[in-house]
């Protein structure tokens, strides 16, 4: 089982003359694999809420030293774990949820625990209002998103 940086499964796509792998935790992992098994970077889509990649240079990944964009338009904004305004933003839920659940401060340190490692979590905003919080793999099936994400590419033997 192929892996990234956090340990989390990769996935593999298997086309008739090679094999992408994506899942990956930042564009230094991605390129690390690449290095490591001698493939070459790529850009896929996954379009039309479905899990079928496609070769793409649509958004530039590569160019910009990106893992993962998502274009759901102007309305959306989709922040991934690792973009530099997710602990703001996953702090500002926190704070909302222990406020609902009017819970005992033990309790909040739970939910705060369970956030933080929900896996690859991919906050959603609508209009500048937080709209829910879900996982990257579901990403690619929610408001009709244009996902793209970095993958390496190896020859099929």
């Amino acid at each position: 089982m192929e892996t990234n940086a956090y340990n989390q499964k990769l996935n593999r796509y298997v086309f008739s003359d090679q094999i992408i792998y994506t899942g990956f935790s930042s564009f230094k992992d991605a390129e690390g694999c690449a290095q490591k098994k001698g493939g070459t970077l790529v850009e896929v889509s996954f379009k039309d809420g479905n899990d079928n990649p496609q070769i793409t240079d649509e958004a530039g990944l590569i160019e910009k030293k990106l893992h993962y964009y998502v274009d759901a338009g102007d309305e959306y904004k989709f922040i991934h774990s690792s973009d530099p305004g997710f602990k703001k933003y996953a702090e500002e839920l926190q704070k909302i949820k222990a406020k609902n659940d009017k819970t005992s401060p033990e309790e909040r340190y739970f939910a705060n625990f369970e956030i933080e490692n929900t896996e690859d979590p991919i906050i959603v905003i609508k209009n500048d209002h937080l709209e829910s919080v879900t996982s990257r793999e579901r990403s690619k099936y929610l408001k009709h998103a244009k996902v793209y994400e970095l993958g390496v590419s190896l020859p099929k033997s």
